[in-house]
């Protein structure tokens, strides 16, 4: 019983200090591997055990705004699988808004150009007037979100994303409590 249990402890360290090396210092599996002496494997299900540890503790009601069907539902079960709750996807800008002001979520995953040609960005930036949440942009365009001008903090990921990374993003945003502000102080 005590080596089932100091093994396990020795698993969940290993998962944060996997997890802290991927997010505070941006480390791939593969370094992250070859500084721990473990097979990436090994690395890849480190960082999910400490992405669920972490996503447990901070459940939350997620808004997904995406216009690809297809990312849309990738990024819902990716988001269910670490045990969050999707509560809305939205094609559109007004569609964001709408979901926005009837979900209240805890966590907003935005892609840039939505499909009414209408941006994520704006959105986003209307839906946080009225509520503090953190931002993940998951986008094809990074170049449109890089302006220097709020929402930030935020998360950026580029599609086609990395599951394994976008798990630790999210983790990241909910664990630290980075919350975005509008670009506009009403």
């Amino acid at each position: 019983m005590n080596a089932r249990l100091a093994s396990g402890s020795r698993t969940c360290i290993r998962a944060r200090v996997a997890f802290l090396l991927s997010a505070l210092e941006g480390l791939t599996p593969i370094d992250i591997a070859a500084v721990m002496s473990l097979p990436r494997v090994e690395i890849e299900s480190l960082l999910t055990e400490a992405g669920r540890a972490i996503a447990g503790q901070l459940r939350t009601d997620v808004l997904v705004i995406e216009d690809e069907p297809f990312i849309a539902l990738d990024l819902k079960h990716l988001l269910e699988q670490l045990g969050h709750r999707v509560r809305a996807v939205a094609r559109t800008h007004r569609e964001a808004l709408v979901a926005a002001g009837e979900t209240r979520p805890g966590l907003i995953l935005a892609d840039i150009q939505l499909a009414d040609g209408s941006s994520g960005l704006e959105a986003v930036d209307q839906i946080l007037r009225d509520l503090a949440a953190p931002v993940i942009f998951v986008t094809a365009f990074p170049e449109r979100f890089l302006t220097g001008k709020p929402p930030e903090p935020a998360f950026l990921v580029t599609k086609p994303f990395d599951v394994e990374s976008l798990k630790a993003m999210v983790s990241q945003a909910l664990f630290f409590g980075l919350r975005s502000r509008p670009a506009t102080v009403a």
